[in-house]
């Protein structure tokens, strides 16, 4: 189905096709129609970060920001949803238009910045959502907190999402929040994590509910900087790392018309990166903490490597715009077809 609809959404504005589509799954499923939108695939249960995924295979955050449409998104068959990012106020992001697509590249950029209802409408909607999967909700901070107040908008966030999430991810990696990547340095991010960290287990203690926390990083890191994120993750016993959010490396496409806007690059040219960060943290971390894999993934094999190179879990999001919903039971398949070998099965 998505074949032939994808011509039409191409011809508008990509942020105007964004809302459509979404408009258009929540139709399809408050009419029973889902099932001509995507057929969800066979369950391959796994067991990461003390909780049990369905299938491996995720959406990640940004599509959904508001938690707006989970009841829809979550009968396509992902493993888990992750929303936001959310910030404590309302924001609008940054001026239009600010998400491109390039075609020819499969790719998308975005410079859309944190562009959100804010937290407390985030939890009312998830609240009023019957989505009973495993929900991630990420989690930032406002456009005009400085730096030195970040952790702030972060704690402000985790509390209020704690209960209504079944697990956190901290995002300090987009590249459309001016200085948010700086939180990435090692001393900065020690004692950043280690405030988050002491809020994690006051609020699982309170609530009697233990909630994983993941932290999302950036791939534009240096092989010096990845071994201190690693070392901060370890020491400070955070539960996951996602690797990696979008790039600032053009280069890929530098001969595309739109190649040169400003944001954050993502789809087919982010796939070899973003692995090849995922592996070197893997290398780093073993099996000490769970690796989320995203980025470039348009077809089964891609999620497949990332398994193979070493995550628990991965996540799609532009692939989902090239290729529609079939790209989850297709990467769910061929994970499961590379495991079976393995598994003697």
């Amino acid at each position: 189905m998505y074949d032939w609809i994808r011509p039409l959404l191409f011809k508008l504005d990509a942020e105007n096709a964004h809302r459509l589509t979404l408009y258009g799954l929540d139709v399809a499923h408050r009419s029973d129609l889902g099932r001509f939108v995507a057929t969800p695939p066979p369950d391959l249960p796994v067991k990461t970060l003390g909780l049990r995924f369905l299938n491996p295979v995720g959406l990640a955050a940004g599509l959904d920001k508001n938690a707006s449409h989970l009841d829809a998104l979550g009968a396509l068959g992902f493993g888990f949803i992750e929303v936001g990012t959310v910030t404590p106020r309302p924001q609008i992001g940054n001026d239009r238009p600010r998400l491109f697509r390039l075609p020819q590249h499969e790719a998308i950029i975005n410079r859309m910045g944190f562009n959100n209802e804010g937290v407390d409408a985030l939890v009312r909607n998830v609240q009023k959502s019957s989505y009973r999967g495993v929900l991630g909700i990420n989690i930032g901070k406002n456009k005009d907190t400085p730096n030195e107040k970040a952790v702030n908008d972060y704690l402000f966030c985790l509390e209020r999402v704690y209960a209504h999430a079944t697990y956190i991810t901290v995002n300090i990696s987009s590249p459309n929040t001016k200085g948010l990547r700086d939180l990435q340095e090692e001393a900065t991010l020690r004692r950043f994590i280690e405030t988050l960290r002491e809020a994690q287990e006051r609020l699982g203690s309170q609530q009697s509910a233990r909630k994983p926390m993941l932290l999302k990083i950036a791939p534009d890191l240096s092989e010096a900087e990845l071994d201190s994120i690693a070392e901060v993750l370890l020491a400070t016993g955070i539960d996951g790392v996602i690797c990696t959010n979008t790039t600032i490396d053009h280069s890929a496409v530098a001969n595309d018309p739109l190649g040169n806007e400003t944001g954050g690059l993502s789809g087919k040219p982010l796939l070899s990166r973003s692995t090849e960060v995922m592996r070197g943290m893997h290398r780093r971390l073993g099996d000490r903490i769970a690796i989320v894999g995203v980025g470039g993934i348009l077809e089964g094999q891609d999620a497949a490597e990332k398994i193979d190179a070493g995550a628990s879990l991965v996540q799609i999001y532009s692939g989902l715009i090239y290729r529609g919903p079939a790209l989850i039971a297709e990467c769910v398949n061929e994970i499961r077809r590379q495991q079976e070998p393995r598994d003697g099965r």
